[in-house]
């Protein structure tokens, strides 16, 4: 019962929170709503402060009694190499999706360069670097596993943790002391993940009604075509991911939504998919995955499986070539997708990271990436979509691994809270 209360305020902070923004939108002037948004989105940071403090100790602990778990290099090695056959072909199709969508709609076309949003381009301009090999190579692996946690780095978290669980694995008997103390402590992460919860409503209030007390309702006049395409891809992807879901999991997949659909509410109104991470775990365990797979693929997912943002990569960096009358030929457009397909890794954590990305792949492309401007007033709308999005590909990631591992409880679990 409590879980469907929480479901319940998370829906009522959102509708709140719609009427409070519209009604500060309507009645004021544009610095009381630029004050008012300001500080109802101290309680979103609040609430994702909370969140991003667990994240780095619960991938870790998870991690490594995942892999200890699975009990064997051989299992670690098949697991492993399921997971990322998931995420490669559903990454691949996610940035397909884009750039069909976006060449046969040509979204770009219709959007004035003079309605860009400027001042947060060029905020967001200062966090963009040009993608580069060494770049990437320093995003991945960790120079330090205490700074990789202190800034949050999923991916330099998970690098790190394979390799103690691997040795951890290889040592046997002698590491079980260390492992044990590991599994308490992700139990204790994820009983704190409970209280964290509580706050969810509140920082799904204060999201909302920062974003429509600054834009109201009268984005969707100018952004209506851009947006319905984005949905547009959007509704196809979730039609293909649920359609391959179908055909693993049968009539099981109905019981696997209503589990995430708090992690879905969380996800679409704060637009970050670490916001859920905990959450996720615990419901894809109540689902019937095993704990070790679970603990093992979730974090991987969060760094090389986001659907969402990857189609969304594509529709945008397209998009904004189109706006500025910049013809691609199809070549030079795979290869746009093969560099998005490396420079999106490791982004889960960051609320609007894949603006930067979008960036960071523009300049590299010669696009003026000022032009992001465009889409920025648009974009926290697309960004609650593809957040959504990335969840449900992660959650379907793990259900099918543990489906072909032969590692999914039937029965009694989808009922039980």
């Amino acid at each position: 019962m409590k879980k469907n209360q929480l479901t319940l305020w998370i829906f009522i902070a959102m509708i709140f929170g719609i009427g409070v923004g519209y009604f500060v939108h309507q009645n004021y002037p544009a610095d009381t709503i630029k004050t008012f948004a300001t500080n109802s989105n101290l309680l979103t940071t609040i609430f994702l402060r909370l969140v991003q403090m667990i994240i780095a100790p619960l991938v870790f602990c998870t991690l490594v009694v995942g892999i200890s778990k699975l009990g064997d290099l051989k299992t670690v090695g098949r697991v492993g190499g399921k997971a990322l056959l998931w995420f490669i072909s559903a990454s691949l199709i996610s940035l397909l999706i884009g750039l069909i969508l976006v060449n046969i709609f040509q979204p770009g076309r219709g959007i004035d360069l003079s309605l860009g949003d400027t001042s947060g381009a060029k905020e967001l301009v200062g966090k963009t670097q040009e993608f580069s090999i060494s770049k990437f190579v320093e995003h991945v692996f960790p120079k330090s596993i205490v700074d990789a946690m202190a800034t949050n780095e999923i991916l330099q978290i998970v690098v790190f943790s394979i390799f103690f669980g691997v040795a951890a694995t290889a040592l046997h008997d002698y590491a079980k002391p260390v492992i044990k103390a590991l599994d308490a402590a992700s139990h204790i992460i994820l009983k704190m993940v409970g209280y964290v919860m509580n706050f969810a409503p509140l920082g799904v209030f204060g999201a909302i009604a920062a974003s429509v007390a600054k834009l109201g309702f009268k984005i969707f006049n100018f952004y209506g075509p851009y947006l319905l395409y984005f949905m547009f891809g959007i509704a196809v992807l979730w039609i293909i991911l649920l359609g391959v879901g179908y055909l693993i999991l049968g009539n099981r997949l109905r019981g696997l939504l209503k589990r995430i659909t708090q992690p879905l509410l969380i996800a679409f109104s704060t637009t970050s998919s670490e916001a859920v991470f905990p959450k996720l775990t615990e419901e894809l365990e109540r689902f019937g995955c095993k704990d070790k797979i679970v603990a093992f693929v979730l974090p991987l997912g969060y760094s090389f499986n986001l659907d969402g943002s990857m189609m969304y990569m594509t529709f945008a960096s397209l998009a904004i070539a189109q706006a500025n009358g910049m013809q691609m030929d199809l070549g030079t457009q795979i290869t746009m997708l093969l560099v998005l397909m490396l420079t999106s890794k490791g982004i889960a954590g960051v609320p609007r990271a894949s603006l930067v990305v979008v960036m960071a792949t523009c300049s590299m492309f010669k696009i003026p990436p000022e032009s992001i401007a465009l889409i920025l007033p648009i974009d926290h709308i697309c960004d609650m979509f593809r957040t959504m999005t990335n969840v449900v590909g992660n959650a379907l990631a793990t259900t099918a691994v543990s489906k072909w591992e032969g590692a999914l409880i039937h029965g009694h679990t989808d009922h039980q809270n």
